[in-house]
């Protein structure tokens, strides 16, 4: 989701290379939709989960966001998970695990990096 990321060129890919799934923290069980779409009906047969440093994900907790929306909103949000981590390397840990699992997602390679922001280096993250 962050605008300071281009994947493509983080990736070294062109225009109709991959599908790119963005959203905030790159959390893959809010994609999960996504991924099985391009999966079923598209043919996408390798996930590569990018996070990145200074990601606004560390910077709140779900208590936090749901006071704030219900302060300034007057809406309850309680009910959703706004999926914020502490730690870059083991969220993209984690979203591996969570697309591993699922019976949702087809057994191909999933790798998973983290996009240095200021440098613009991408490093693997491995088990």
């Amino acid at each position: 989701m962050d605008a300071r990321l281009d994947p493509a060129k983080a990736l070294g890919l062109s225009e109709g290379d991959a599908h790119v799934i963005r959203n905030a923290g790159g959390r893959t069980i809010d994609a999960l939709r996504s991924v099985v779409i391009s999966q079923q009906l598209l043919g996408t047969r390798e996930i590569v989960i990018v996070h990145h440093t200074d990601c606004g994900m560390l910077t709140f907790s779900d208590e936090q966001l749901r006071a704030k929306v219900r302060k300034d909103l007057g809406e309850d949000v309680d009910h959703i998970s706004f999926l914020p981590f502490g730690d870059v390397k083991q969220s993209v840990l984690d979203d591996i695990q969570v697309l591993k699992k699922s019976p949702l997602v087809l057994d191909v390679p999933i790798s998973g990096y983290i996009c240095d922001v200021a440098s613009g280096k991408i490093e693997r993250v491995d088990n």
